[in-house]
C-alpha cells in the first residue's frame, strides 16, 4: 500500500481493486468489513465518513488486515466477530464460523418445539461457537440446554458467547465428545440438535482456502464418506432423546438419501423428513423417536 494521502473511500477502491486482482472472494464486501472493523464502526458509517482521513496508525493496522486475507485467512477470523441469527458471536480458529445455512436448523428446532408451556430440554451436540445453544435460549424464556464440544478451547469459546448475548443462565456447557457425558445418565431432551463434521475426505481438499486451511479440521471431516459422525449420531440419539422428541440435524446438500437410509434402518424413529435450506438444497434432518 503506497504511503500518500488517504480517505476512507480512497482506501476503499484501493482495497477493493487489490482484492480483485488478487483474486480474493468478495472483494468490496471484505475491504468493507476489515475497514469498518478496524475504525470499531459498521459498515453504513463508511458511507457517511467517505471523506474522513486515515491516520498513519490505522493505515498500518489496516496493512496487516489486507495480508492477511490476501493470505486466505476468513473476514471473520480476522474481526473476531460473526452475525449469526442477527446476534453477535466471538469467533477463532478453534471453531467453525456460523453460516447462514444453519438458521435452517434454528427454525426447524423453533418449529417443533412451538410455544411450549412447561420447560423444555435441549441437547447441542458439537457446539463450537454456541451459535445453535446462545440463538436457542434468545428464542425461549422456558428453555435448559446443554452443549457439548470435544475442544475445550470451543467450549470456553460458546461460554463467552452466552455470556455476550446474556442467556449464560440458560445453558450448561460440557466438554465431552458426542454422548460420552450421558452414557450412564437417565437425561431425556425434547431436541437433540446438531451441525455435525458431513464433509468427505475427497470434498475436504477441493474446499477454498479460506476453509480447508484455516478453519478446524475435526468440525468438517466426515470421513471418507462424510457420514461417520452422521451414522453415529443417529444410532445414539434414540437413547437420550424423550418419546416423541427429535434429532435436528444438519447435513450435506448431496447426502439426504444415505442420511434417509440410515434412519430407516436404524429402525429407532417414528418418522423422518428433509428439509430444504434457502437455496433449495437438502440441509437439515428431523427424526421423531419412537
Amino acid at each position: 500500500m503506497p504511503e500518500e494521502s488517504w480517505t476512507i473511500l480512497k482506501l476503499l477502491h484501493w482495497t477493493t481493486d487489490y482484492f480483485k486482482k488478487n483474486k480474493v472472494a468478495e472483494p468490496r464486501t471484505s475491504a468493507e468489513v476489515l475497514l469498518a472493523h478496524l475504525l470499531s464502526e459498521d459498515r453504513l458509517f463508511l458511507y457517511l465518513n467517505y471523506d474522513r482521513p486515515m491516520e498513519a496508525t490505522e493505515l498500518a493496522t489496516f496493512r496487516t488486515f489486507v495480508k492477511r486475507r490476501l493470505e486466505g485467512e476468513p473476514n471473520q477470523y480476522i474481526t473476531g466477530m460473526q452475525e449469526f441469527w442477527s446476534l453477535p458471536f466471538r469467533v477463532n480458529p478453534d471453531v467453525l464460523i456460523p453460516r447462514p445455512e444453519t438458521e435452517v436448523l434454528l427454525e426447524t428446532v423453533l418449529q417443533f418445539l412451538g410455544s411450549p408451556e412447561t420447560e423444555v430440554r435441549v441437547l447441542d451436540l458439537g457446539t463450537g461457537s454456541g451459535a445453535i445453544a446462545v440463538a436457542l435460549a434468545r428464542e425461549f424464556d422456558l428453555i435448559r440446554i446443554v452443549a457439548t464440544d470435544s475442544s475445550m478451547a470451543a467450549v470456553k469459546l460458546a461460554q463467552e458467547n452466552a455470556s455476550l448475548n446474556q442467556v449464560e443462565s440458560k445453558i450448561h456447557f460440557v466438554c465431552a465428545d458426542m454422548f460420552s457425558a450421558f452414557s450412564h445418565l437417565p437425561r431425556k431432551f425434547s431436541v437433540v440438535a446438531t451441525n455435525p463434521p458431513y464433509v468427505s475426505q475427497a470434498e475436504f481438499s477441493k474446499l477454498s482456502r479460506e476453509i480447508r486451511d484455516y478453519e478446524p479440521r475435526h468440525a468438517l471431516d466426515g470421513g471418507p464418506d462424510g457420514l461417520a459422525a452422521i451414522r453415529h449420531i443417529i444410532e445414539e440419539a434414540p437413547a437420550v432423546l424423550s418419546q416423541g422428541g427429535a434429532l435436528i440435524m444438519e447435513m450435506g446438500a448431496d447426502q439426504a438419501e444415505s442420511v434417509s437410509t440410515l434412519v430407516r434402518d436404524s429402525q429407532r424413529y417414528e418418522s423422518y423428513r428433509i428439509i430444504k435450506d434457502y437455496s433449495g438444497l437438502d440441509r437439515v434432518l428431523i427424526a421423531v423417536n419412537k
